[in-house]
């Protein structure tokens, strides 16, 4: 029987998305998650979820505990994990609004704890990372946008910056020529970890913004992020509760 954990970002961390939710506090050998477990039922399915940036978003991307969470989630038995991000688009067909099944990471990161596997003292332990994304969950996702008239978009590679600055116009257009479709703060390196944990993994992004390489337009604002965000966020959540009984 599958077990769903849902990484919510920001504004995606509803417990009323949940029938009977229920908070647990959880300890991890990695230190605290980014908040206590919401642990509740959509459609029949068992649910745990966990407010990637905390209950109040208190926390930047580079702070968010990534270990603590994928241990948690696994430590609840979750088989598998849906996540949900914003993100700034790099390609013109990438318009606000629109969902993208992500395929592929590039992790230009540079401060955030990587691995589970600190040291070899066992073994050694170097997790293939070719494919990073479940195609069952990938292909679940993307078939119940398009049921639900979402403008989604099947695969799309996002790089992970740092932040919580965004990008610089010349490195916007770096990322473009790497052949990055989309770019957030925070998939790297949470799903690295679901990989290395074991935890079939996949994520929906949803595109606030064209980045800064698209100069005929004033760079974005958060605050106009999260109102294209808030705008789509009841979609996201429909997207959610509708793949959930999919998933086996």
């Amino acid at each position: 029987m599958a077990k769903i954990g849902i990484i919510g970002g920001s504004g995606l961390d509803d417990p009323q998305l949940l029938v009977d939710p229920k908070q647990i506090e959880v300890k991890t050998p990695y230190g605290a998650p980014s908040s206590e477990l919401t642990v509740g039922r959509i459609n029949g399915i068992d649910v745990v979820m966990i407010a990637r940036h905390g209950k109040k978003h208190q926390l930047s991307p580079t702070q968010v505990n990534y270990r603590a969470n994928i241990h948690a989630l696994k430590e609840k038995g979750v088989t598998h994990i849906l996540a949900t991000t914003a993100c700034g688009s790099l390609k013109e067909e990438i318009g606000r609004g629109h969902f993208v099944i992500i395929d592929q990471f590039i992790d230009f990161t540079r401060h955030r704890k990587i691995t589970f596997n600190d040291s070899f003292d066992g073994e050694a332990v170097h997790t293939p990372m070719a494919e990073p994304f479940d195609a069952e969950l990938r292909k679940a996702l993307f078939e119940t946008a398009k049921q639900l008239g979402l403008p989604a978009h099947d695969g799309g590679t996002v790089i992970t910056i740092e932040g919580p600055r965004f990008s610089t116009r010349a490195e916007s257009n770096m990322f473009r020529i790497w052949g990055a479709d989309i770019i957030n703060m925070s998939i790297a390196p949470e799903a690295i970890l679901a990989n290395e944990a074991g935890i079939p993994y996949a994520a929906v992004a949803m595109s606030t913004d064209y980045d800064c390489w698209k100069e005929d337009e004033e760079p974005v604002s958060w605050e106009e992020i999260m109102e294209v965000f808030n705008k789509n966020a009841g979609s996201v959540k429909n997207l959610l509760i509708d793949v959930i009984p999919k998933i086996k």
